[in-house]
């Protein structure tokens, strides 16, 4: 099995990502880290327009709060994103996980179309009000979280991390053990962003269980 080799030698990628122009490093990272999950984001100005766009450099990062964290590049023609302008103006929006049944919906709203036209009415979703926030939700979504702004930060002239707090979580039914609050994933179906223009299905899951520190002893006693 090949290892890293030596700085020295031949073969093995080692890069400074500073030293890479912007195109080839988010090639290079948002290939090498993968699968991730699409956070289809719904935001409202303040003129009423709904806007959706998908985003997938996204991840939750804690429970206790709920909290979320959206990395949110600019326009190819370096304008900023409905997006970003909606969530400055009124600090609220709502992630959707993306599922394999809106697969195809969630693509039209990758397209960048001017403000005034909702991302909504072309990919012909419907929408329905969510419970704490002004962003309403898609309904034919299988989850959302309702977010509050929490920080947003520019992390170079052409990208921000947007962090939200989770103010409610949504499920459609069949989903969610409500008792045990398992998830149930062959229900889900949640799809996820590799690079270019592949994606890939959640496919077969395996089990590995954590152990107790006395645990791993016990099974390396030897």
């Amino acid at each position: 099995m090949d290892q890293f080799v030596p700085i020295d030698g031949k073969g093995c990628l080692d890069v400074d990502p500073t030293e890479l122009d912007p195109k080839s490093c988010y090639k290079l990272v948002s290939g090498l880290v993968v699968p991730r999950p699409i956070a289809l984001t719904t935001t409202k100005s303040v003129k009423g327009v709904v806007n959706a766009a998908p985003f997938s450099f996204f991840n939750l990062y804690s429970e206790d709060p709920v909290v979320v964290v959206l990395g949110l590049s600019d326009n190819p023609d370096g304008s900023t994103k409905d997006t970003l302008n909606n969530m400055r103006e009124t600090g609220e929006f709502v992630v959707h996980v993306v599922t394999e049944d809106i697969a195809e919906k969630m693509n039209v709203c990758s397209t960048e179309f001017p403000p005034d036209i909702s991302e909504i009415d072309i990919a012909n979703f419907s929408l329905t009000p969510s419970r704490v926030v002004s962003p309403p939700t898609i309904a034919e979504a299988a989850m959302a979280i309702e977010c509050k702004v929490m920080s947003i930060t520019p992390v170079s002239t052409q990208r921000v991390l947007i962090i939200g707090e989770g103010v409610r979580v949504r499920a459609r039914p069949g989903i969610v053990d409500k008792e045990r609050m398992y998830v149930d994933l062959a229900a889900y179906r949640p799809i996820a962003r590799l690079f270019g223009n592949l994606y890939a299905y959640l496919g077969d899951s395996f089990e590995l269980r954590r152990l107790s520190f006395e645990e791993w002893r016990k099974q390396n006693k030897d």
